[in-house]
């Protein structure tokens, strides 16, 4: 109500959205808490193996849990300690839900400009060499909790009894949930915490090791220095560079940094490559980087690290003598595909490896079948702006008629709602299945869907689509998943 008599208002709507967003996410993860207590309860919880990639599910949790931090003044890092395993077998969602969980829980309990951080380490799984052991460290600095509650922490239901906790409570079922999923996934986790102190949970998962690990990406050497007041990141980004090839060194402040170069230019070593943090003791990295080439100009390649959009800065940072930019969390991927076009001279990639990094959605024409319209504005408005070109049906029966009216070839994905008056998704991806057109046996089709448990997914898969994407859409997951099947295509 309030939004609609305030139309005109830019900053009232935009407070007003947030909120609506930020009420609809709390009633869905409770909703979803609850859903998921009734399954574990009646035996029905079962959990989705499929490839992940670590470095994807830690940007995305990033990206969730940004706004969040931002609110509150808080400070997040994620740390990366040279995981030469990146891709493994497990359930995406549940890992994300894991990992969640604890953070939604650190963020509330712990207070305006708090601290926050997660390390990631891997070690030999006991399993064998076909697994890998994940090991994950969630701190806080928050409210901590007593040893009463927190020997009963996992049990449904149970809240702590303070005062300074019950502005924030929820339903008492989160870290039940967290419990529950990691021991279906024969993991383990442990919480260590003291009022006034904040809390440590360590969860380790053993996981199978799957797809091209990686392993052996190495770099021309080079020296490399990087720019950095946290010590920590800094520590493992030099671990991380060190197992690429290259010579590293760490700065701490500006005049550290500058006192390397210097050295470097009165020795006449080699020219190195400077990874700048994007805050550095609480100053924009473009102030830092304009004064970093005012006193020595373009004598070396000046790449911006960052868990912010590159091209929400690009224009800023080509102006201040930014050279490029790698995203945080520093993966050995990450920094791999970030330094390589500058440390390899006119290194010439390869047609099918860039195809295999990149899909280009320019004239990808998608068949979009959805009944409620909303839903459709919605899709529309996202993937458009990636160039993609959406074909609306209402329903099931519009989308077989629609797929099989076009000349072969012409639709390169179908996107599929499930519950849909005249003919459900399930039966049009079968219709379609059943065409006995060659593009009809091999077109990519994605379930769309709110039904997003175990037994709708293997449904989706038992009638031909190839995968599943849950509502309320997650862009980030739709884009990969058409990246993935577009590439197979291709």
């Amino acid at each position: 109500v309030v939004a609609l008599n305030n139309l005109d208002d830019t900053m009232r709507m935009r407070a007003c959205l947030k909120k609506i967003s930020v009420s609809s996410r709390h009633l869905l993860g409770l909703i979803n808490d609850m859903l998921d207590m009734a399954k574990i309860e009646s035996g029905g919880f079962t959990l989705h193996m499929e490839p992940v990639s670590l470095c994807e599910v830690m940007e995305n949790i990033m990206t969730i849990i940004q706004p969040q931090i931002q609110e509150k003044g808080q400070q997040f890092h994620i740390y990366i300690d040279d995981i030469r395993h990146e891709n493994v077998c497990t359930d995406r969602v549940r890992l994300s839900q894991i990992l969640l969980n604890i953070l939604g829980n650190s963020i509330k309990f712990t207070s305006q400009n708090g601290s926050i951080r997660m390390l990631l380490s891997e070690e030999p799984s006991p399993k064998g060499s076909a697994y890998i052991r994940s090991c994950l460290h969630i701190q806080d600095n928050g409210i901590g909790m007593s040893p009463e509650f927190r020997s009963k922490i996992f049990e449904a239901f149970e809240r702590e009894d303070n005062m300074r906790v019950d502005k924030n409570a929820g339903a008492g079922m989160g870290m039940t949930i967290t419990k529950y999923i990691v021991d279906a996934m024969d993991g383990r986790i442990e919480v260590e915490s003291e009022p006034g102190r904040g809390s440590d949970f360590y969860i380790t998962l053993d996981m199978e090791i799957t797809g091209q690990q990686k392993a052996d990406l190495s770099l021309s050497q080079h020296s490399i220095l990087v720019v950095d007041d946290d010590r920590l990141l800094c520590e493992m980004a030099e671990h991380t560079l060190q197992s690429l090839g290259l010579h590293t060194q760490c700065a701490h402040d500006l005049e550290e940094a500058c006192q390397v170069l210097e050295k470097s230019r009165t020795q006449g070593t080699e020219t190195p490559v400077v990874l700048l943090d994007w805050n550095l003791c609480g100053t924009d990295g473009l102030a830092l980087a304009k004064e970093l080439r005012r006193r020595f100009g373009k004598e070396w390649i000046l790449l911006l690290l960052s868990d912010g959009e590159w091209e929400e800065l690009e224009e800023q940072a080509g102006k201040a003598g930014i050279d490029g930019f790698i995203a945080k969390p520093l993966f050995r991927s990450g920094l791999y595909n970030g330094l390589r076009p500058f440390l390899e001279e006119q290194a010439a990639v390869p047609k099918e490896e860039a195809e295999e990094d990149e899909v280009d959605f320019r004239g990808t024409r998608v068949l979009f079948a959805e009944d409620n319209e909303l839903n459709w504005e919605i899709g529309e408005s996202m993937l458009s702006e990636f160039g993609i070109e959406l074909d609306w049906a209402q329903n099931g029966k519009i989308c077989l008629e629609k797929f099989k009216a076009s000349k072969a070839g012409w639709y390169h994905i179908i996107l599929m709602d499930l519950r849909m008056p005249e003919m459900t998704g399930y039966e049009a991806a079968a219709a379609i299945r059943g065409l006995g057109r060659d593009d009809a046996a091999s077109i990519p089709i994605i379930a769309v869907s709110a039904d997003a448990f175990e037994d709708d997914v293997k449904k989706c898969l038992a009638c031909g689509m190839n995968a599943h994407a849950a509502k309320p859409y997650d862009m980030m997951e739709l884009i990969g998943l058409m990246n993935q099947y577009l590439r197979v295509e291709g």
